[in-house]
């Protein structure tokens, strides 16, 4: 396989390689949050529950339930996103020992690359771990946001700013999530670009496996099943 001529021991079949993980990325991205009709996605399906949540909050008394929810959503951002600050800081460990990192590579293939091929592969890795650290941020400050509007909502069900405040946290609740699931996308998408040190045929196979993965769990999962049940059952027989 011939080199790219930019840097020794990367190769067409490389750039081939990560441009599939590139593009899998975008496409899953794409796919997940604009599903064919008639055919919703998970996250598409949890968004309309989300926003049948901010109606039955109006007139839930009290909303200490509701704020509660609030607050663990914000705790399993805040979670993730100190873990891809760990990731970066990781990754940027690495970059200073690449040497060593190459004499491990090294026993998974049959030549060593030079430096420079192995802090490529580790930056791309890092550019993943970077995207996910600044969804999740983003997610926790959004769903901050849903708490500030949910505290708006007036007590009173039948004020005329009652349910219009209250779709307006649902909005911004689904603004968080989507940003949430954005990032743990690029984490499964990162952890699929830690394979390229092994090759480029290892991380072909490893992007095909995580997009089948997301894609089961979004459009072929129990959960989606169950969330697709009729919400309404005759019980009488």
């Amino acid at each position: 396989m011939p080199d790219l001529g930019l840097f020794t021991g990367l190769t067409v079949l490389d750039a081939a390689a990560v441009a599939g993980l590139v593009l899998a990325w975008a496409f899953a991205t794409r796919i997940i949050e604009h599903p064919p009709k008639g055919h919703p996605s998970t996250s598409v399906l949890m968004a309309e529950y989300r926003r049948e949540w901010m109606v039955h909050f109006v007139h839930r008394q009290p909303r200490i339930f509701d704020s509660q929810i609030v607050a663990n959503l914000r705790q399993g951002t805040a979670f993730f996103a100190s873990a891809s600050m760990i990731a970066i800081g990781g990754g940027f460990a690495l970059l200073g020992n690449a040497d060593q990192l190459r004499g491990v590579a090294a026993d998974l293939t049959e030549s060593a690359d030079p430096v420079v091929v192995f802090e490529i592969k580790l930056m791309l890795m890092l550019l993943f771990a970077a995207n996910a650290f600044l969804k999740f941020v983003w997610s926790h400050r959004l769903f901050g946001y849903t708490s500030v509007l949910m505290a708006a909502v007036p007590d009173d069900a039948s004020n005329p700013i009652t349910l219009p405040r209250a779709r307006k946290a649902a909005e911004i609740n689904i603004t968080g999530a989507r940003s949430y699931n954005r990032g743990l996308r690029s984490v499964y998408f990162g952890i699929a670009a830690s394979v390229w040190l092994a090759g480029a045929v290892p991380l072909m196979v490893a992007t095909v496996i995580t997009l089948a993965v997301i894609l089961r769990r979004e459009f072929a999962s129990v959960s989606r099943a169950v969330l697709l049940e009729p919400t309404d059952h005759n019980t009488a027989s």
